[in-house]
């Protein structure tokens, strides 16, 4: 690990190396601190490098794909991402992949994604992705949550949870355990019946597990809503309005009334009492994983899925910005990676103008993709910008 002095950003990319993933035999990129931009076609491979970058943090990426999949098609089934990134005062060499012969002989169990990948620190292998978190935080804005309030629950759960996971990586493995737990009663419910021995225990993990998701999310959402407010005050009539949130669920109005130790009694209490009920659903009716993120367009006191598209867009970019500045104020100032993927598509040009101010204010490394090369116009002379053609990268000097 080398020290370095010479860049004020707590972290970004220097170097980003693909072999074998997605659509790229072998390619790498070399930019700096400031923004950068990604152009071409639609199927190009813009969002695969995107995708990439996301791995050099915890968890599975923007696009929570299974890791053999990310291997490119006609290889061994290996890929490999490799960079070296500036980390608060530090360079540090971040290497993952899945080696050859990792594709699965038979399809994988139920809540089974297949192998995890490696994770290598300056050389070390590490015992999972988790050990990321100490050196990068990022954000990211996909297409995919363009219908993030008009989508299912489950969309706005996992939405809130990539939050959570940047003030706390335990979360995501409490996530796991309560999901292993939940499927343990369902089965059991299933195959032995209300009065399975083991439920108590199961449901007494559920109980721990499930509390305290709720109680990462409600910490989470109390930090967001302060930086939502400072920036409602300091922007006043924002392209990107400020959004009220609250999270909807029968734990959280518990936590909000009682100690966390008295709210594991009283849903370990309701999940032993809803055994039949449950039974005969084949799923566990009450928990963290039926819980809803509410938004509300502040400035109009619309629920954001009333909205405009239009309207909806701008709300997201302004919870993502959001986002990305009360990370950075956690850290002195020290902004996180922004992936955002087709940003520009939908933003007309007084809010692409705004989203481009809001990032140079923020200091943060934005990794941003688009089909139109004149859309970053603006933006331009402050970032480096490249050209991606079917798996090759060039970068654009004109």
């Amino acid at each position: 690990m080398t020290l370095v002095t010479e860049q004020d950003h707590a972290a970004w990319v220097e170097t980003l190396t693909l072999t074998n993933f997605r659509n790229y035999e072998s390619a790498r990129l070399q930019v700096g601190a400031r923004p950068v931009v990604l152009v071409g076609e639609n199927g190009a491979g813009k969002t695969n490098i995107l995708e990439a970058v996301s791995l050099l943090a915890p968890g599975q990426g923007l696009r929570r794909a299974a890791m053999p999949d990310l291997a490119r098609q006609g290889g061994d089934g290996s890929w490999a991402v490799a960079a070296k990134v500036h980390a608060g005062d530090a360079e540090v060499a971040i290497g993952t992949g899945l080696p050859a012969g990792h594709y699965p002989s038979a399809a994988p169990g139920p809540g089974s994604r297949g192998p995890s990948r490696t994770v290598r620190i300056d050389g070390e292998t590490q015992k999972s992705s988790a050990a990321l978190a100490d050196f990068l935080e990022m954000v990211w804005l996909t297409p995919a949550l363009d219908g993030l309030f008009t989508g299912a629950a489950g969309d706005r759960r996992r939405f809130l949870d990539r939050l959570v996971v940047c003030f706390d990586p335990a979360h995501s493995t409490r996530a796991n355990q309560f999901e292993r737990a939940m499927r343990q009663r369902n089965r059991l419910l299933d195959e032995h019946g209300p009065r399975a021995p083991t439920l108590d225990a199961i449901e007494r993990v559920l109980a721990e597990t499930g509390v305290a998701l709720a109680a990462g999310r409600l910490a989470a959402i109390d930090a967001l809503k302060l930086t939502l407010s400072v920036r409602r005050d300091e922007r006043g009539t924002s392209p990107f309005p400020w959004a009220a949130i609250a999270l909807e669920g029968g734990l959280e109005d518990d936590l909000a009334a009682g100690a966390a130790v008295d709210v594991e009694d009283i849903y370990a209490g309701r999940l032993a009492e809803g055994r039949f009920r449950d039974a005969r659903a084949g799923r566990t009716l009450e928990g963290p994983h039926r819980s809803d993120l509410s938004v509300t367009h502040g400035p109009k006191q619309m629920l954001a899925k009333f909205c405009s598209t239009g309207e909806q867009k701008a709300l997201l970019v302004g919870l993502v910005l959001a986002h990305a500045e009360m990370l950075a104020n956690r850290a002195a100032g020290a902004a996180p990676i922004l992936l955002l993927d087709e940003i520009a598509a939908h933003l007309d040009v007084h809010r692409r103008a705004a989203l481009f101010d809001e990032l140079e204010a923020l200091g943060s490394q934005a990794w941003m993709t688009g089909t139109d090369l004149m859309q970053f116009d603006a933006i331009r002379p402050h970032a480096d910008v490249f050209r991606v053609t079917d798996g090759a990268i060039s970068p654009v000097t004109d």
